[in-house]
Protein backbone atom coordinates (compact mmCIF):
# COMPACT_ATOMS: atom_id res chain seq x y z
CA UNK A 1 0.00 0.00 0.00
CA UNK A 2 1.26 3.45 -0.68
CA UNK A 3 0.56 7.03 0.90
CA UNK A 4 0.84 10.76 0.02
CA UNK A 5 0.03 12.69 -2.91
CA UNK A 6 2.93 11.78 -5.41
CA UNK A 7 2.46 8.06 -4.40
CA UNK A 8 -0.52 7.78 -7.14
CA UNK A 9 1.79 10.42 -9.52
CA UNK A 10 5.50 9.49 -8.97
CA UNK A 11 7.89 11.82 -10.05
CA UNK A 12 9.26 10.89 -13.66
CA UNK A 13 13.10 9.91 -13.59
CA UNK A 14 14.44 11.97 -10.79
CA UNK A 15 18.25 12.27 -10.39
CA UNK A 16 18.68 10.99 -6.75
CA UNK A 17 15.58 8.95 -4.87
CA UNK A 18 16.47 9.26 -0.91
CA UNK A 19 14.68 5.68 0.47
CA UNK A 20 14.53 6.06 4.24
CA UNK A 21 13.05 3.08 6.31
CA UNK A 22 11.59 3.99 9.28
CA UNK A 23 10.27 2.21 12.26
CA UNK A 24 8.62 3.49 15.14
CA UNK A 25 10.36 6.89 14.47
CA UNK A 26 7.77 9.01 15.53
CA UNK A 27 9.38 11.21 17.85
CA UNK A 28 12.46 12.09 14.62
CA UNK A 29 10.80 11.28 11.28
CA UNK A 30 9.50 14.54 10.73
CA UNK A 31 12.27 16.49 11.94
CA UNK A 32 14.72 14.83 9.52
CA UNK A 33 12.30 15.02 6.71
CA UNK A 34 12.13 18.50 7.12
CA UNK A 35 15.97 18.99 6.89
CA UNK A 36 16.23 16.25 4.07
CA UNK A 37 13.84 17.88 1.63
CA UNK A 38 14.71 21.17 3.20
CA UNK A 39 18.50 20.50 1.69
CA UNK A 40 17.08 19.01 -1.34
CA UNK A 41 14.97 21.86 -1.99
CA UNK A 42 18.01 24.24 -2.69
CA UNK A 43 20.05 21.49 -5.50
CA UNK A 44 19.69 22.08 -9.33
CA UNK A 45 18.07 18.48 -9.65
CA UNK A 46 14.77 16.56 -9.76
CA UNK A 47 14.43 14.25 -6.52
CA UNK A 48 12.12 12.01 -4.37
CA UNK A 49 12.11 10.91 -0.74
CA UNK A 50 10.71 7.74 -0.51
CA UNK A 51 9.55 6.73 3.42
CA UNK A 52 8.80 3.00 3.73
CA UNK A 53 7.20 2.29 7.39
CA UNK A 54 8.19 -0.80 8.73
CA UNK A 55 4.75 -1.86 10.61
CA UNK A 56 5.61 0.91 13.11
CA UNK A 57 3.37 0.38 16.21
CA UNK A 58 3.54 4.14 17.01
CA UNK A 59 2.41 7.47 15.21
CA UNK A 60 5.22 7.33 12.14
CA UNK A 61 2.75 6.54 9.50
CA UNK A 62 0.57 9.41 10.10
CA UNK A 63 3.19 11.79 11.04
CA UNK A 64 4.44 10.70 7.42
CA UNK A 65 1.61 10.58 5.59
CA UNK A 66 0.57 14.03 6.73
CA UNK A 67 4.28 15.12 5.77
CA UNK A 68 3.77 13.96 2.25
CA UNK A 69 0.30 15.49 1.36
CA UNK A 70 2.43 18.82 2.28
CA UNK A 71 5.25 17.82 0.24
CA UNK A 72 4.58 16.09 -2.79
CA UNK A 73 8.41 14.47 -3.72
CA UNK A 74 7.92 12.63 -0.66
CA UNK A 75 6.01 8.85 -0.80
CA UNK A 76 5.15 6.92 1.92
CA UNK A 77 5.14 3.12 1.43
CA UNK A 78 3.18 1.21 4.42
CA UNK A 79 4.51 -2.68 5.06
CA UNK A 80 4.11 -5.31 7.49
CA UNK A 81 6.98 -5.57 10.32
CA UNK A 82 9.75 -7.08 8.85
CA UNK A 83 12.98 -6.12 9.41
CA UNK A 84 14.97 -2.86 8.44
CA UNK A 85 16.13 -5.25 5.19
CA UNK A 86 12.90 -5.80 3.93
CA UNK A 87 12.08 -2.04 4.15
CA UNK A 88 15.10 -0.94 2.08
CA UNK A 89 14.60 -3.33 -0.05
CA UNK A 90 10.78 -2.37 -1.10
CA UNK A 91 11.81 1.22 -0.70
CA UNK A 92 14.91 0.38 -3.34
CA UNK A 93 12.72 -1.11 -5.71
CA UNK A 94 9.76 1.44 -5.51
CA UNK A 95 12.41 4.52 -6.39
CA UNK A 96 12.61 5.54 -9.22
CA UNK A 97 16.15 7.92 -9.16
CA UNK A 98 18.85 7.50 -11.36
CA UNK A 99 20.84 7.27 -7.91
CA UNK A 100 19.11 5.57 -4.84
CA UNK A 101 20.46 6.53 -1.85
CA UNK A 102 20.35 4.74 1.35
CA UNK A 103 19.58 6.81 4.40
CA UNK A 104 18.81 6.20 7.85
CA UNK A 105 16.08 7.73 9.27
CA UNK A 106 17.90 9.33 12.52
CA UNK A 107 20.16 11.36 10.32
CA UNK A 108 23.35 10.53 12.00
CA UNK A 109 25.18 11.61 8.70
CA UNK A 110 23.97 15.26 8.03
CA UNK A 111 22.29 15.23 4.74
CA UNK A 112 24.36 17.52 2.99
CA UNK A 113 27.35 15.07 2.57
CA UNK A 114 24.53 13.22 0.05
CA UNK A 115 26.97 14.90 -2.35
CA UNK A 116 29.61 13.00 -1.43
CA UNK A 117 28.49 10.06 -2.97
CA UNK A 118 27.32 12.02 -6.34
CA UNK A 119 29.03 12.98 -9.31
CA UNK A 120 30.86 14.73 -9.87
CA UNK A 121 32.49 14.46 -6.36
CA UNK A 122 32.51 10.63 -7.40
CA UNK A 123 32.52 9.02 -10.59
CA UNK A 124 32.53 6.28 -12.80
CA UNK A 125 31.06 3.91 -9.66
CA UNK A 126 28.05 1.22 -9.26
CA UNK A 127 27.91 1.56 -5.21
CA UNK A 128 28.95 4.15 -2.91
CA UNK A 129 29.65 2.86 0.53
CA UNK A 130 29.56 5.35 3.59
CA UNK A 131 32.18 4.79 6.10
CA UNK A 132 33.42 5.94 9.26
CA UNK A 133 36.76 4.70 8.57
CA UNK A 134 37.91 5.91 4.65
CA UNK A 135 39.34 8.93 4.70
CA UNK A 136 38.08 12.58 5.78
CA UNK A 137 35.94 10.33 8.29
CA UNK A 138 34.96 11.74 11.28
CA UNK A 139 32.89 9.71 14.41
CA UNK A 140 31.16 11.64 17.21
CA UNK A 141 30.21 11.07 20.09
CA UNK A 142 30.74 7.25 19.88
CA UNK A 143 30.84 5.36 23.19
CA UNK A 144 34.03 3.40 22.80
CA UNK A 145 32.70 -0.21 23.46
CA UNK A 146 30.23 0.33 20.58
CA UNK A 147 33.31 1.32 18.47
CA UNK A 148 35.40 -1.35 19.48
CA UNK A 149 32.76 -4.14 19.12
CA UNK A 150 31.67 -2.47 15.29
CA UNK A 151 35.53 -2.57 14.17
CA UNK A 152 35.29 -6.15 15.63
CA UNK A 153 31.99 -7.10 13.51
CA UNK A 154 33.57 -5.36 10.16
CA UNK A 155 36.71 -8.02 10.70
CA UNK A 156 34.10 -10.97 10.66
CA UNK A 157 32.53 -9.30 7.51
CA UNK A 158 35.56 -8.56 5.69
CA UNK A 159 37.05 -12.50 6.63
CA UNK A 160 33.72 -14.33 5.86
CA UNK A 161 31.81 -12.09 2.79
CA UNK A 162 33.42 -8.02 1.26
CA UNK A 163 37.16 -8.47 1.59
CA UNK A 164 38.71 -4.75 1.49
CA UNK A 165 35.59 -2.31 3.06
CA UNK A 166 36.95 -0.59 6.04
CA UNK A 167 33.25 0.34 6.63
CA UNK A 168 29.75 -1.96 5.38
CA UNK A 169 27.33 -1.13 8.40
CA UNK A 170 26.92 2.57 8.37
CA UNK A 171 23.52 3.17 7.28
CA UNK A 172 24.10 5.52 4.30
CA UNK A 173 25.34 3.92 1.16
CA UNK A 174 24.62 5.00 -2.91
CA UNK A 175 23.55 2.54 -5.98
CA UNK A 176 23.17 3.65 -9.54
CA UNK A 177 19.23 2.86 -10.03
CA UNK A 178 20.14 -0.05 -12.68
CA UNK A 179 22.12 -1.99 -9.94
CA UNK A 180 20.05 -1.40 -6.85
CA UNK A 181 17.01 -2.59 -9.17
CA UNK A 182 19.47 -6.00 -9.97
CA UNK A 183 20.80 -6.40 -6.68
CA UNK A 184 18.23 -5.51 -3.97
CA UNK A 185 15.69 -8.14 -6.55
CA UNK A 186 18.08 -10.59 -5.38
CA UNK A 187 18.38 -9.81 -1.50
CA UNK A 188 17.20 -12.74 0.51
CA UNK A 189 18.12 -10.98 4.31
CA UNK A 190 15.59 -8.96 6.25
CA UNK A 191 17.52 -8.42 9.11
CA UNK A 192 20.76 -6.12 10.11
CA UNK A 193 23.26 -7.86 7.74
CA UNK A 194 21.26 -7.34 4.75
CA UNK A 195 23.66 -4.64 3.29
CA UNK A 196 26.21 -6.97 3.31
CA UNK A 197 24.53 -9.60 0.95
CA UNK A 198 23.77 -6.71 -1.22
CA UNK A 199 27.86 -5.75 -0.93
CA UNK A 200 28.61 -9.29 -1.00
CA UNK A 201 26.66 -9.98 -4.50
CA UNK A 202 28.20 -6.23 -5.80
CA UNK A 203 31.30 -7.91 -5.30
CA UNK A 204 30.75 -10.98 -6.93
CA UNK A 205 28.83 -9.43 -9.92
CA UNK A 206 32.39 -7.43 -10.66
CA UNK A 207 30.78 -4.04 -9.91
CA UNK A 208 32.94 -0.71 -8.44
CA UNK A 209 32.62 -0.26 -4.96
CA UNK A 210 34.16 2.56 -3.34
CA UNK A 211 34.11 4.08 0.31
CA UNK A 212 33.02 7.43 0.95
CA UNK A 213 34.41 9.20 4.43
CA UNK A 214 31.41 11.08 6.05
CA UNK A 215 30.70 12.90 9.52
CA UNK A 216 28.85 10.34 12.14
CA UNK A 217 27.03 11.14 15.00
CA UNK A 218 26.17 8.40 17.34
CA UNK A 219 22.31 8.71 18.55
CA UNK A 220 21.47 7.50 21.97
CA UNK A 221 18.01 6.76 20.40
CA UNK A 222 19.65 3.92 18.08
CA UNK A 223 18.34 0.38 18.57
CA UNK A 224 21.38 -1.14 17.59
CA UNK A 225 21.56 -3.30 20.95
CA UNK A 226 25.88 -4.44 20.26
CA UNK A 227 25.70 -7.54 22.22
CA UNK A 228 21.89 -8.71 20.56
CA UNK A 229 22.89 -7.74 17.28
CA UNK A 230 26.43 -8.43 16.43
CA UNK A 231 25.15 -12.44 17.58
CA UNK A 232 22.34 -12.20 14.98
CA UNK A 233 24.58 -10.29 12.34
CA UNK A 234 27.28 -12.85 12.49
CA UNK A 235 24.50 -15.73 12.04
CA UNK A 236 23.51 -13.78 8.72
CA UNK A 237 26.93 -13.94 7.52
CA UNK A 238 27.47 -17.39 7.81
CA UNK A 239 23.77 -17.57 6.16
CA UNK A 240 25.12 -15.08 3.13
CA UNK A 241 28.33 -17.88 3.36
CA UNK A 242 26.11 -21.05 3.27
CA UNK A 243 23.94 -19.26 0.51
CA UNK A 244 26.88 -18.54 -1.80
CA UNK A 245 28.08 -22.28 -1.43
CA UNK A 246 25.16 -24.08 -1.83
CA UNK A 247 24.20 -22.06 -5.58
CA UNK A 248 21.12 -19.86 -3.80
CA UNK A 249 22.82 -16.45 -5.22
CA UNK A 250 23.99 -18.47 -8.81
CA UNK A 251 20.06 -19.89 -8.82
CA UNK A 252 18.43 -16.70 -8.42
CA UNK A 253 20.85 -14.58 -10.80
Amino acid sequence: MSTGTSADQPLLSPRLSIIVPAYNEASRIVSSLEQVTEFLSTRPYAWEVVVVDDGSSDDTLALVAEFALRHPQVRLLERPHQGKGGAVKAGMLAATGQYRFMCDADLSMPIHQVERFLPPQIEGVDVVVGSREAAGARRVGEPWRRHLMGRFYNWLVRLLAVPGLQDTQCGFKCFRGEVAADLFRRQTLDGFAFDVEVLFLARKAGLVIREAGIEWHYRQLSRVHPLRDSAAMTRDLLKIRWRSLTGRYRRAE
